[in-house]
């Protein structure tokens, strides 16, 4: 695992047990620090081992701490131990904080950091596979793949390449990334920060932190992201932008669609940067496939092909996936996060039916009946698949892309495309 020599005789409470915080704990310890760990479910409290230097328990009492290190799902804006810890003056950090404080324990190596709103899971898993294509030794963690702290560390002449949410970089204070890339913003999470403009001031955040000469990559699509360009333009050649625009995507089969060219040239410039040659770029672009429940081809049945876009859980996520297949049967709703599907509306004449489900299914169908061809409340999702691919011909595509989170009638977005999954699967 990767762990600081700095922690050693230092205190820390972690809330939060779950995968990332398992994995804290583990680290914290291993450096020879000292935790008291709490989280709300029994079984979590259960699954840790009795260590002299780790008490399981309430944190009542935040006094005497060095830091809190709290999950990313924790809302710093209303929880109360937030608060607590506020008044106590203890700093309240996250993992990748931690792995930041890391850094100079292990062998020289570099960092990208890739957020936005959307289409940084994309780029982030993109990056990873042009430099594995390089043959450059990376992982990818953060707000993908396994916890970062608890990876092997990588050799020397390494990259470490994080996909980070704005939660995570509110826990973040010293992540000097050798390259770090905004893709987009656009309104989301919004519960958690008092407007629009203090949720992107989070996302920019993530260049205050770098060193002079390290690289920003930062998409203009959108009006917060030229802003925040614009504020970086004095860096000149380090800065890296990235207009709206088409490019050739006919040769990168897992590529495609608008919202994937932007996707693409912010991993190509990333890949630039780390000085990646131009054939083994195009090599990676070329074999790259596509993420578990993002733009997923998961079956083609009597030549209709049915799409996994679960991880789409907001309109301006979704509205790509609508754009990039001519005729589409589309399932939509869940837990929405918002009460219009306007991001969406450019490409409403891609519909030729729409199939809504979960909590917002009837606000969805009120929305669309007068706005493409055929919409049907179907409840749940199981119903839509079914009734989506009795009415879909050859050529044309199912595609879950809901424009919401999936909280109502699911743990998670993956346990909403391996529903999916299981209902193409269970087709007649």
């Amino acid at each position: 695992m990767i762990v600081s020599h700095d922690w050693a005789g230092k205190t820390f409470a972690v809330l939060g047990l779950a995968r990332s915080g398992a994995a804290t704990v583990s680290a914290l310890l291993e450096g020879g620090a000292s935790v008291v760990a709490w989280d709300s479910d029994p079984a979590k409290r259960e699954a840790f081992t009795a260590h002299d230097r780790l008490s399981i328990a309430p944190l009542d009492d935040l006094s005497g701490f060095d830091a809190l290190v709290v999950s990313p799902g924790v809302p710093l804006n209303t929880h109360p131990l937030a608060a607590a810890a506020r008044a106590a003056g203890v700093r309240i950090i996250g993992d990748i904080e931690l792995f930041a404080q890391a850094r100079h324990d292990l062998p020289p190596h570099k960092v990208v950091g890739i957020t936005g709103t959307n289409g940084k899971s994309t780029t982030t898993a993109l990056v990873h596979h042009i430099l594995k294509t390089a043959g450059v030794p990376t992982l990818m963690g953060g707000n993908i793949g396994l916890p970062i702290l608890g990876q092997e560390p990588l050799p020397q002449g390494s990259v470490y390449v994080l996909e980070l949410s704005s939660y995570q970089i509110d826990l973040t204070r010293s992540l000097d990334c050798d390259v770090a890339v905004l893709l987009n913003i656009t309104p989301d999470h919004l519960d958690r920060y008092d407007s629009f403009a203090g949720y992107a001031a989070s996302k920019a955040r993530l260049f205050t932190m770098q060193s002079a000469g390290h690289v920003a990559v930062v998409g203009t699509g959108d009006e917060a992201s030229a802003s925040i360009a614009q504020g970086l333009a004095g860096r000149t050649d380090d800065l890296v932008t990235i207009a709206p625009g088409v490019i050739d995507q006919s040769r990168w089969p897992a590529l495609q669609g608008p919202h994937n060219a932007q996707n693409a040239r912010a991993a190509i410039a990333v890949a630039r940067a780390l000085g990646i040659a131009e054939d083994v770029i195009e090599a990676g672009l070329r074999t790259y496939a596509s993420l578990p429940h993002r733009m997923q081809h998961v079956a083609t049945r009597n030549g209709v092909a049915f799409v996994n876009d679960s991880k789409a859980t907001n309109p301006e996520s979704t509205a790509p996936a609508l754009a990039a297949f001519p005729r589409v049967h589309w399932i939509v709703g869940g837990k929405r996060k918002g009460d219009d599907l306007d991001a969406c509306a450019a490409h409403l004449d891609h519909v030729v039916a729409a199939y809504t489900i979960g909590e917002a299914a009837p606000l969805f169908f009120d929305l669309l009946k007068d706005k493409v061809p055929v919409v049907e409340q179907s409840g749940t999702l199981e119903a839509a698949v079914a009734h989506a691919a009795a009415a879909a011909l050859p050529g044309e595509t199912v595609l879950l892309s809901p424009a919401c989170a999936s909280f109502d009638q699911f743990r998670d977005y993956e346990a909403r495309g391996d529903a999916f999954r299981a209902a193409v699967e269970a087709l007649a």
